[in-house]
């Protein structure tokens, strides 16, 4: 089923040379667009003055970096080799890597970021999940990734930032209103 619905994708791909170009750019520096949003979430947090906000705003960019360092060992002890390297005759529009495949780190940290800006910010997390269902989509359709490996990736970043959250919340947010009330408070809180 992985491997059929990645021929899908890359029958698409060769029939759309001109999404090429927009595919290759996003599922590379799409990745930018992610720190964005973690800076909007911050920041609606902070003009929201809403201490469990700014707890769920730092919450979120730390669950991305933890996403992210889960995800590597899994990726290492899993090893599955990248659709161009297993798959003569494809479409490669990736930067060949020797990198494994399974879970998709970028997909990882898009999971987090949405899953950790829905609990910030509703409409925000709505943009940051579109944003990481993009990018899980254009890393399949650049040829770096099986459709299994962006949604395990998906999946796994949600999970570390939900996970991460219900873990850190009350601690977090004692943090904020702490530092809230001091001369700092002008950074966490508008």
């Amino acid at each position: 089923m992985n491997h059929w619905l990645f021929e899908q994708f890359n029958a698409f791909a060769r029939a759309t040379p001109w999404l090429h170009a927009p595919a290759q750019f996003y599922a590379q520096y799409g990745v930018v667009l992610f720190g964005v949003l973690l800076v909007a979430g911050w920041w609606i947090a902070r003009r929201s003055g809403q201490v469990m906000g700014v707890a769920a705003a730092i919450s979120a960019g730390g669950a991305t970096l933890l996403a992210v360092a889960v995800n590597q060992p899994i990726v290492h002890a899993v090893h599955e080799a990248r659709p161009y390297t297993t798959l003569p005759g494809i479409l490669v529009l990736a930067n060949r890597s020797t990198d494994p495949s399974f879970p998709s780190d970028h997909a990882t940290m898009a999971g987090a970021v949405a899953a950790g800006l829905w609990i910030v910010n509703r409409r925000l997390g709505i943009v940051a999940a579109a944003a990481a269902v993009l990018m899980a989509l254009t890393r399949v359709y650049i040829a770096a990734h099986y459709p299994g490996d962006v949604l395990a990736g998906l999946a796994l970043g949600a999970i570390v930032a939900v996970g991460t959250w219900l873990l850190v919340r009350r601690a977090l947010s004692w943090g904020v209103r702490a530092v809230a009330e001091t001369r700092l408070r002008v950074v966490l809180l508008s």
